[in-house]
């Protein structure tokens, strides 16, 4: 751990040993930890990269306000994974009939500028996902009701239940160190909680020119606790985080169908589910105190929480456990979300070629496009490292290497 002050004073404890920092993502982090109401310090992880509104890979305890923009416009954005009782002999052979089986039953990508005929979304929504629905549909009117700015996305999020979006987002089929099949799956709130999140960055920014505050970073526009907005923040950003989890959920369901569908052998889960969001904000007690924590790129780590740890497409991930002590403590209960981005989108495009994806992604069942490239493994930081930046408080408790990826 390095523990240093930024350049405006605010307090930085960073598990940053062995890996990089862009000079960019200092700055996001001086400016954070210089805001009045940080608790304490910021904390950093290991994956560290500058990221639209504040730095992914950060840790963020606040008292009396809380930064829109730092909990972004993923919400709820994070991880699902179950352990199943295959074998990988049980697989079949070729792979490519069990990645199409779950691309039939995932919508995934975006077309159609996310219209009508988007086939990342569901044309004729199923029944189960429906029923899900109805348990968020009320509180969803709620929000909109009093917002009506979020009205559009809302009409849409019915259809996005139980969906995967683009970018970084994925269905994988893994293997441990035991040989024992996984599902993992990374996807968030989809296009309802990016209007909520960006809606309301947008009021606070408004709320900062109203009353004449001026910020080193406008993305640094905070609600203060006890407004409306602040509640009504809270209370959407809380909805969210449900739904996200709830598509997980149901995603979950329909990649668990498809395996079944594509091996003869009747299996079933052996362990409990591992769901986990990192981009939100909760509720915590920290060093004495009452605060709320945002983790941009975070996952929340006890002895007795496990979390989960991606790497790229073609790289190793990790089922983690935090283990107890003043290293915890220090990182806030917290630990990576992932390998974190080495370098931007349209650099990897520029830099990396078809052969090296193709290269990088040997022996995974997965898209080698050009429209993947961005996501190549060399695009992200050496996973190993960022999980050896973090063993002073990070257990390992099962390495999985992906067979299958799909992608948005």
């Amino acid at each position: 751990m390095q523990v240093f002050q930024g350049a405006r004073g605010g307090l930085i404890k960073a598990w940053i040993d062995g890996v990089a920092v862009e000079d960019q993502a200092r700055k996001q982090l001086d400016n954070i930890a210089a805001m009045p109401f940080i608790h304490k310090h910021v904390a950093i992880m290991p994956d560290v990269h500058w990221g639209m509104g504040a730095t992914i890979g950060s840790v963020i305890p606040t008292k009396g306000a809380i930064i829109p923009a730092a909990v972004g416009v993923d919400l709820g954005c994070g991880m699902m994974a179950i352990r199943t009782t295959l074998n990988a002999s049980d697989l079949p052979d070729n792979l490519s009939g069990l990645r199409t089986a779950i691309e039939q039953r995932i919508p995934h990508g975006r077309t159609d500028n996310g219209g009508r005929n988007d086939r990342g979304a569901w044309g004729e929504v199923p029944e189960a996902q429906t029923e899900v629905f109805k348990g968020l549909s009320g509180e969803l009117q709620k929000i909109v009701d009093k917002h009506p700015k979020i009205s559009q996305s809302a009409s849409r999020a019915h259809n996005h239940l139980g969906t995967l979006g683009t970018g970084n987002h994925f269905v994988e089929v893994c293997l441990d160190e035991n040989d024992a099949v996984w599902i993992m799956l990374h996807s968030g709130s989809r296009g309802i909680g990016n209007r909520i999140g960006s809606y309301f960055i947008e009021r606070a920014k408004h709320e900062m020119k109203r009353w004449y505050i001026s910020l080193p970073d406008e993305d640094l526009a905070y609600l203060p606790e006890g407004s409306d907005l602040f509640g009504d923040y809270m209370g959407a950003v809380s909805w969210a985080q449900r739904f996200a989890r709830a598509n997980r959920e149901l995603m979950m369901t329909a990649a668990l169908a498809a395996l079944s569908a594509s091996v003869p052998k009747r299996f079933t889960s052996d362990c409990e589910a591992v769901n986990c969001h990192h981009n939100y904000v909760a509720h915590e007690r920290h060093f004495g105190s009452d605060v709320l924590v945002t983790r941009k790129g975070a996952v929340r780590i006890t002895p007795e929480t496990l979390g989960i740890i991606p790497g790229s497409m073609g790289a190793k991930s990790f089922i983690v456990r935090g283990i107890d002590g003043q290293a915890a403590a220090e990182a806030l209960c917290s630990c990576s979300h992932g390998a974190g981005r080495a370098m931007s989108r349209s650099e990897a495009k520029r830099r990396f070629t078809l052969e090296d994806h193709a290269l990088a992604t040997a022996g995974v069942e997965c898209r080698k496009d050009s429209e993947v490239v961005d996501e190549t493994p060399a695009a992200y930081k050496d996973i190993d490292a960022v999980m050896k930046a973090q063993a002073d408080h990070v257990e390992i408790v099962h390495t999985l290497k992906q067979v299958v990826c799909v992608k948005g």
